[in-house]
């Protein structure tokens, strides 16, 4: 029988020794695991903890309230009072033109005065006649009164005194169409004939403007009709830079089809003729009073709808978000409506919060507030 070679039996042995190892349960740990004591488990432990989450700080104010006539600016242009071409009641030639481009007229002033010696003289003849027939009238009226004539001679009489007076009214009346005269006081803005010229019935013949007092026209929106009336108080701003101050006149009551918006009229005191028509104008309406704050530009936001509005800080140091209304635009900051009184408003950070988050709120430095305003007025000069 052959005996058994060394390398079988060494396996085996190598065998027996691993399944004793495997049923013994103890086996060696792997990597660093294996040194890490109790202690430095409990860091590893604290170590995968999340952290505290860490609030926004944003800077709040408490803004001052004030009055403030809401301002509703829309764009204009100027234009005279009143305006009217002046034109010849009759045909024949330019004998006299009595004014030139830029004169001041008074209302009754003659403009220009045609040629008419004829018509002169038919003037002249019905007043003779009308004087004849006169004392015709006369004569008669003391012989029937005296029983000498009948009265069918007075009443012939009459009338024929009746018309004579006629003819005298139709002569001073084809007479005075030679004449042209201002309807209204106003400065002559054009001149269109030459003495001598020959001039149809109609033909126009100058310019008449009346600039005192000079209106602003413009249209305000169907949202800002409400805010607008008869006598409001406006400043119009001129395309010179020069504002000047006027009422308004008139407020349509029909929205122009097109637009939708509501003609108006503000007029301007222009005693000296200076604000000219047809300049653009940018008119600023005032209406009533309201209750408002002024805070630089940068403050106002867009909620997740997109309105406009303030971020405020509410009481338990959440923010939310209250809408506004525009009052005015200065070149000092907006003037905004609709903030609660005693609000808190956020002024910066304000973009980086949301609604509902808590915050750690600062007070804002006043240079925040007043720098922005000071640089927003120095531009804008």
């Amino acid at each position: 029988m052959a005996k058994p070679r060394f390398h079988t039996i060494a396996a085996f042995v190598v065998l027996a020794v691993s399944a004793a190892w495997v049923l013994t349960g103890e086996f060696s740990s792997i990597g660093s695991a294996a040194n890490e004591t109790p202690g430095e488990e409990a860091d590893a432990a604290k170590t995968a903890a999340p952290a505290e989450k860490v609030l926004r700080t944003v800077a709040v104010i408490e803004p001052a309230f004030v009055q403030h006539n809401r301002i509703i600016r829309i764009s204009g242009v100027t234009t005279p009072d009143k305006r009217t071409t002046l034109a010849t009641r009759s045909a024949g030639i330019l004998g006299e033109l009595k004014v030139k481009k830029g004169d001041t007229v008074q209302a009754g002033d003659v403009v220009l005065v045609l040629d008419g010696a004829e018509k002169q003289a038919m003037v002249d003849t019905a007043k003779a006649l009308l004087d004849q027939r006169r004392k015709e009238a006369e004569n008669i009226e003391r012989l029937v009164k005296n029983g000498i004539s009948p009265t069918t001679q007075s009443d012939s009489a009459r009338s024929a005194l009746a018309s004579a007076r006629s003819q005298l009214e139709a002569a001073q009346a084809d007479l005075d169409r030679l004449t042209v005269v201002a309807p209204f006081s106003g400065v002559i803005d054009q001149v269109m004939v030459e003495e001598g010229s020959w001039l149809p019935s109609g033909e126009a013949a100058a310019v008449l403007l009346q600039l005192d007092p000079v209106v602003a026209l413009g249209e305000v929106s169907e949202r800002e009709i409400a805010y607008v009336s008869v006598g409001s108080e406006a400043d119009v701003r001129l395309i010179s830079g020069d504002v000047v101050s006027g009422t308004v006149r008139h407020v349509s009551l029909e929205a122009t089809a097109g637009t939708r918006t509501f003609p108006i009229e503000v007029a301007i005191a222009n005693p000296d003729n200076e604000i000219p028509a047809g300049m653009t104008a940018e008119i600023m309406i005032k209406s009533e009073a309201v209750t408002a704050v002024k805070l630089p530009r940068s403050v106002v936001t867009l909620d997740a709808a997109g309105n406009l509005g303030l971020r405020i800080l509410n009481e338990d140091n959440t923010v939310g978000f209250v809408p506004i209304d525009l009052i005015d635009d200065s070149p000092a900051g907006l003037v905004l409506s609709g903030v609660p009184q005693n609000a808190k408003i956020i002024v910066a950070g304000q973009d980086l919060v949301s609604d509902g988050e808590t915050v750690n709120a600062v007070p804002a430095d006043t240079s925040l507030i007043t720098g922005a305003t000071v640089k927003a007025a120095e531009k804008s000069q």
